[in-house]
């Protein structure tokens, strides 16, 4: 009998050593995704609302098993929404870290400085935030081989065309004023508006410059007024945006604020309350379950970080999708390796449920933006929060908008 026991005994501890080693090698053979952007700061509930995002995706896939039977680990790095922080903890991602791909980058100047490095490692990078046009563009042929850097995020030449579309189509007005900040978001974004409205035959009365932490736009607002504006293009984040309405009603003067989709942010919609009602911008998501996948991740966000309004849904969402878009290369890859990883994701074959769209081939070689312009749509901020601006958009909010022509 004690014969009989002792077999039994060994053979279950036999078991638990195999699941103990199994577990533990599954534990110490992760896949490490970086994570980047300002956790910090006036950014911070981009940067936050991203990484949550992406958060929930790694958790979703790892309760289903992983990715290639490994579990998904993310690093996170706050950069500050500073280029020489963001080049510092790019580097540490790589170097240190040793992290197979990266998702993030919230400010086109961080991207701009730091995907280089990613780059030069052959290391997949999700731009799932920063929507300066050149981002995707830096590492083109012939000057490099292949191009590493890819996005889940509308580009400033799809956004900037909606604006002046918005602006001079639908809401027809005539004499646009551009407000955008000095860092290389607003001021490329500053470009990308004058081009669209060249090409409709107009010049802004005026153009002002505002720096980051600038909290009196008296300045730029009575320029723009004495130029007879009738409108307020705006390219900058939440808290100097915010400042931009509080000084319209300071001044006893108001018009319409069509801007980027960084209007969405809650530092703006907080700290200009009243003042930001109406504010109009491209959204590639609004919170809202107007499908089931949209439904289960807003329902699952709010109870997995206890909150209602999502700081930044847009951020939230394209942070979410671009782990999925992830997943779903390394696993047709077959490999972290990052070359591999890159041609997969240039030849998606399986579609991808995403909360903002159903990806089918978003990438190809020569095209690494997975939004086109007939994706986003245009949200307005109505009783501090953002929804639909046409009843239009809000009835067809069903029907998932799929990726159309290059950009």
């Amino acid at each position: 009998m004690s014969r009989n026991v002792s077999w039994a005994a060994l053979a279950v501890a036999t078991l638990l050593g195999s699941t103990a080693l199994t577990s533990a090698a599954l534990a110490a053979d992760p896949i490490k995704i970086g994570v980047s952007g300002p956790f910090t700061g006036g950014s911070a509930s981009m940067g936050v609302s991203m990484r949550d995002g992406v958060k929930l995706a790694v958790e979703e896939i790892n309760k289903a098993g992983g990715v290639l039977g490994r579990p998904l680990v993310t690093v996170e790095r706050d950069d500050e929404a500073k280029n020489e922080v963001g080049v510092q903890v790019t580097q540490e991602l790589i170097n240190k870290e040793h992290v197979v791909a990266a998702v993030g980058f919230i400010n086109t100047g961080v991207a701009l400085a730091a995907t280089r490095f990613y780059e030069e490692a052959e290391i997949p990078v999700f731009d799932n935030v920063a929507t300066g046009s050149a981002v995707t563009k830096q590492f083109l042929p012939p000057d490099y081989e292949q191009n590493y850097v890819f996005r889940n995020a509308a580009n400033d030449t799809i956004q900037s065309a909606m604006i002046v579309d918005q602006a001079i189509d639908k809401q027809h007005f005539t004499k646009p004023a551009i407000l955008a900040d000095s860092t290389n978001y607003g001021q490329l974004g500053r470009q990308d508006l004058e081009a669209a409205l060249a090409k409709k035959g107009i010049k802004p009365v005026t153009e002002e410059k505002f720096n980051i932490g600038d909290v009196d736009m008296t300045s730029q607002l009575l320029k723009a007024k004495s130029a007879g504006a009738d409108s307020i293009l705006t390219y900058g984040i939440g808290p100097e945006l915010a400042q931009i309405a509080n000084g319209m009603a300071k001044l006893g003067w108001k018009v319409p604020i069509v801007g980027s989709w960084t209007l969405s942010m809650a530092t703006f919609i907080d700290n200009a309350g009243p003042n930001g009602e109406g504010a109009v911008m491209p959204e590639t998501f609004i919170q809202a379950g107007t499908t089931p996948k949209r439904k289960t991740f807003v329902e699952s966000y709010q109870k997995a970080y206890n909150i209602d309004r999502i700081p930044s849904p847009v951020s939230a969402a394209q942070g979410y999708d671009s782990v999925y878009l992830l997943a779903a290369a390394i696993t047709q890859a077959g490999t972290t390796e990052g070359p591999k990883v890159r041609a997969a994701l240039e030849d998606l074959k399986t579609k991808v449920d995403g909360v903002v769209t159903t990806y089918d081939h978003p990438f190809s070689p020569t095209d690494h933006e997975a939004i086109s312009k007939n994706i986003p749509v245009f949200g307005i901020v109505k009783g501090g929060r953002v929804t639909f601006w046409s009843k239009e958009d809000e009835a067809s909010a069903g029907q998932i908008r799929v990726k159309g022509a290059v950009n």
